[in-house]
């Protein structure tokens, strides 16, 4: 993967970005306790930063900075000292290996943007790098697969259908660039609590499938058409946990959105739009009547987890 470096390396750099779930259908819990999942994902320019370093051998720590980082974990709970821990256990056994991770947040804490999957994934692809282990794509998608649902899409990017629970990914026909605006919660939902709440509102859902006209939509790059194809069968849930998110989505259709939806589990609420000026008129439109904690223009798809230094 890379030339062997040293123990004195200033380590890797990896640039991973967030995801919008453009379709998320979601069908009765399975006997393991995990939904089924037909979703399309789409890997947007919103972007975390984890930094890997060397450190003594079995050794392994975080720190991290910016967006929500007094929410994130620092204990083994944290994904990215999960992906590191799996990577070097797999791949170097006796301990050999330790690391320092260091994230740099943009990506919203319990945003339904997928932000501790991508820490994941590109903890697994730095550490990689850093120690120069010989993975395979196909052993580095296992492993993510085996982290969590959205963390293969974290290292894949672009525009991708999800299957299974979200982790079996493939790339999507897709053509164009899309514009968004995003709208970030007052405060996080549980992804685990949406989906306990979907059980109840939706005791008898259906086996999943990906709506024809969503990948029309795509195939067609029209912004119009994709909008109108937009949906998420987590909304109604998330929508009952906070409803202010309903006055978010209202607000934005109302100044000019394409379309809209809560992204994945939520809170974060995704405003399609033409182009960038019409993104620029409803960011400041949204931040003027104060319905979200903050707003955010991205443009997708984007590549997924990259080393950049």
């Amino acid at each position: 993967m890379a030339s062997t470096p040293s123990r004195t390396a200033t380590g890797v750099r990896v640039r991973v970005p967030a995801k919008i779930n453009l379709v998320l259908k979601v069908g009765a819990p399975r006997p393991d306790g995990y939904h089924p999942l037909a979703t399309v994902y789409q890997a947007v320019s919103v972007y975390d930063e984890v930094h890997a370093a060397w450190a003594d051998p079995d050794e392994f720590d975080v720190v991290v900075s910016g967006e929500g980082a007094d929410l994130v974990p620092l204990d083994d709970s944290n994904l990215a000292i999960r992906a590191a821990k799996l990577l070097a256990r797999t791949y170097a056994p006796n301990d050999s290996l330790g690391a320092r991770l260091s994230i740099k947040k943009s990506i919203p804490v319990a945003g339904g943007l997928a932000g501790g999957s991508a820490n994941g994934a590109a903890a697994l692809l730095a550490c990689a790098f850093l120690w120069d282990l010989d993975v395979s794509a196909d052993g580095m998608r296992e492993l993510a697969a085996e982290l969590g649902s959205d963390v293969p899409f974290a290292l894949l990017g672009g525009t991708a259908v999800g299957s299974g629970r979200g982790e079996d990914v493939a790339p999507a026909l897709a053509q164009g660039t899309y514009h968004w605006v995003l709208a970030y919660g007052f405060h996080g939902l549980s992804t685990a609590a949406v989906y306990r709440r979907f059980d109840e509102l939706s005791p008898n859902a259906a086996p999943p499938e990906v709506p024809a006209d969503l990948m029309n939509a795509l195939r067609s790059g029209d912004p119009k058409l994709l909008a109108r194809a937009l949906s998420n069968d987590l909304e109604p849930a998330a929508l009952d946990l906070q409803p202010r998110l309903g006055t978010v989505l209202q607000t934005g259709l109302e100044y000019g959105a394409l379309g809209a939806l809560v992204s994945g589990s939520g809170p974060t609420c995704a405003f399609l739009v033409d182009d960038e000026s019409a993104a620029i008129d409803l960011s400041v439109s949204l931040s003027a009547e104060g319905v979200c904690r903050a707003v955010r223009r991205a443009t997708g798809p984007v590549t997924g987890a990259r080393v950049i230094s």
